[in-house]
């Protein structure tokens, strides 16, 4: 499968024009988007929504932004709850796993670079994955 998984934080960059951040992120989206698809999945769906008051309005900027919908597969599922294991050791009982370990399995899982600004945890635990990211 040939594309790019984005996380949420870079496209809510672009999608409400953060002033730090939307000029990198868009830059790098469109660079990336020439040679490759776009991927998001329903976690990154999820997080993206929050800066939208309908759902109309985000089906249509992520439709121009083109952003296409992956399903998280069992496997990517199964290895984020492993993830989870290895975080959660020794840091309290919290009863679920963050969203960047079901971002970062389905990135492992389907040999998928991501595209983000949030890179400690997935290059602890999912060094397999490829990263984009501001240097």
């Amino acid at each position: 499968m040939k594309g790019l998984l984005v996380d949420s934080n870079v496209i809510l960059d672009v999608f409400l024009d953060d002033p730090h951040w939307a000029d990198w992120s868009e830059s790098v989206l469109a660079h990336h988007s020439v040679h490759a698809t776009l991927y998001i999945n329903s976690i990154i769906y999820t997080e993206v929504s929050v800066g939208f008051a309908k759902i109309e309005r985000l089906e249509s900027s992520l439709a121009r932004g083109g952003f296409r919908m992956l399903d998280i597969p069992k496997e990517a599922l199964f290895l984020a709850g492993k993830a989870y294991l290895a975080y959660g050791k020794g840091r309290g009982a919290k009863k679920s796993p963050l969203p960047d370990f079901y971002i970062g399995a389905q990135a492992a899982v389907f040999s998928l670079d991501l595209i983000t600004r949030d890179v400690s945890r997935y290059r602890t635990y999912f060094p397999t994955v490829g990263l984009i990211c501001p240097e």
